[in-house]
């Protein structure tokens, strides 16, 4: 099974994103530092996760477990609803996504537990061209 530790971070809120991705699996490590642009810290988590679920279906990782230390996302592909209507479009496109793996799993882990993804996130954040200490959830 494909570990995926996913998070997304902003300076400011909303500000410079970024996404940090990393996947572990078959005696390998990828990492992704992808800048996302200007959003807030929880549109970032959510397009960290879909930018996350991209790579897996691209690369035919089609069993995976994703590790999140955002609750939002969590909660949200758990429970298959968001409060915050701004955010259903992500779910859905989310929700789509997962249904094309054959086996799925997300599991909330603590910040402590995230920080190869965090480090990721940040990286990508200067890749927007912006030095500013990023916020995270």
């Amino acid at each position: 099974m494909i570990e995926v530790y996913i998070d997304g971070a902003s300076a400011g809120n909303p500000g410079p994103s970024g996404a940090g991705i990393f996947i572990k699996g078959h005696g390998s490590a990828e990492k992704y530092s992808i800048p996302l642009g200007i959003m807030s810290n929880h549109e970032a988590e959510f397009h960290s996760f879909l930018k996350a679920l991209e790579i897996c279906l691209e690369k035919n990782y089609l069993v995976v477990s994703f590790r999140t230390d955002s609750e939002l996302v969590n909660r949200a592909i758990e429970k298959e609803f968001v409060k915050n209507k701004q955010f259903s479009p992500l779910l859905i496109k989310a929700l789509t996504l997962t249904k094309q793996l054959n086996l799925f799993f997300m599991k909330w882990i603590p910040s402590s537990e995230n920080k190869s993804a965090d480090e990721l996130a940040r990286q990508a954040i200067r890749k927007n061209g912006l030095e500013e200490e990023a916020t995270h959830e």
